[in-house]
């Protein structure tokens, strides 16, 4: 009981920050995702079929990924980044009686929230134009794999931004990780065309497995276990390492 409210206290201090941000911070969000959408599926897909769907169908759930990985690692490191390293103020968790383990999930839960209020809201527009993601008697597995891919990139922004030296060091992140997993992780194409060497290295990628695994669910096609499986253990990585960040730095 007390490890949980420890998780809530550390939640609701960011909990409340998103509060007063909550129009601002969910519009901004959406911009790329919409843009993606538009560009992508209505632009140079529009009348394409893949793989036996509509282009738009299969990129739809890509994008949610997509926004799933971008509003959770955001929401979680953004926040905790500045507080360590321009406010200062993040030591005050570590010198009081808040166990790492509380702190990691508190902190991670902020992101949570954020990836599933703007992949709710990018599902929300996706089912207009594509209504066979609410069609799929695979919907609950679809929600289940959205939830574990904002924890799983949620605890990836905390273990980056704990990690972190510097702002340019979140930046330099972003644009050799973030960014080539935007295009690369099956958010926009299949993988099954590509050399077997190089799919294997995108494999290695989390983004990889939360598109192919909401894909798999949107479109009623055979799940991919294998893939969840992966993306569970990306998650308990990235816990572990901020926990053990966290450890090294308690005061």
């Amino acid at each position: 009981m007390k490890a949980l409210m420890d998780v809530y206290t550390v939640f609701w201090a960011d909990l409340r920050v998103l509060r007063r941000r909550l129009v601002r911070t969910t519009s901004t969000s959406l911009i790329n995702p919409l843009l993606y959408l538009l560009a992508f599926g209505y632009g140079l897909g529009r009348g394409i079929s893949f793989e036996g769907y509509s282009y738009l169908d299969f990129v739809v759930p890509g994008i949610i990924a997509l926004t799933a990985m971008t509003s959770s690692f955001n929401g979680s490191s953004s926040k905790l980044h500045v507080d360590r390293l321009f406010y200062k103020c993040f030591d005050e968790y570590l010198m009081s009686p808040v166990n790492v383990f509380s702190i990691a999930i508190g902190k991670a839960l902020i992101g949570v929230i954020r990836g599933l209020m703007s992949s709710a809201a990018l599902l929300f527009a996706g089912v207009i134009i594509s209504p066979k993601i609410v069609a799929s008697p695979l919907l609950p597995m679809f929600v289940l794999v959205l939830v574990i891919s904002c924890f799983v990139f949620a605890f990836l922004g905390v273990f980056v931004a704990l990690l972190a030296k510097s702002h340019q060091d979140m930046n330099t992140f972003s644009t050799l990780i973030l960014l080539p997993m935007t295009f690369l992780s099956s958010t926009f194409f299949s993988l099954e065309g590509l050399p077997e060497t190089l799919r294997t290295v995108l494999y290695l990628l989390p983004l990889t497995h939360s598109s192919q695994c909401l894909r798999a669910a949107a479109l009623n096609q055979t799940f991919p276990l294998a893939s969840l499986v992966a993306l569970i253990g990306f998650g308990i990585l990235f816990f572990l390492g901020s926990v053990s960040v966290l450890k090294k730095t308690s005061v």
